[in-house]
């Protein structure tokens, strides 16, 4: 449902697939500047350390793949998960991050993972 969610705002998965994060921690690796969990059981969980210390936040959003019942209620749990990603990047993306400092960035980011379709569960992140 995910893909096909995706599929029906315009949204191409062709050449992507899920990588797990030691990927990212091995040398030579791409250098990342943001860690950004959005999975509630990622929550209560250390992160690793990742090399040159990017910033990271958790940005809770209700598991779709977890809501039981019919195909229209799992597809709208689908699209509404959707629809929070997108608002929390597009705010994501338009944050001065030239200009501000990491304190007040990170703060920015908090906000952001605060915004409409927040889970209640913490991060031990930031």
């Amino acid at each position: 449902m995910t893909l096909e969610a995706l599929a029906k705002v315009g949204i191409s998965t062709e050449g992507l697939r899920s990588k797990a994060w030691d990927e990212f921690a091995v040398p030579g690796a791409p250098k990342m500047h943001f860690i950004l969990t959005v999975c509630d059981n990622t929550a209560g969980e250390a992160c690793p350390v990742w090399p040159s210390q990017p910033m990271t936040a958790h940005w809770g959003i209700e598991d779709p793949a977890a809501v039981n019942g019919p195909a229209f209620k799992q597809r709208a749990a689908f699209n509404d998960a959707l629809r929070y990603l997108r608002s929390r990047i597009g705010a994501f993306i338009n944050l001065p991050i030239a200009s501000i400092d990491r304190m007040a960035l990170n703060s920015k980011l908090e906000g952001i993972g605060a915004m409409d379709g927040t889970t209640t569960k913490s991060s031990p992140v930031s």
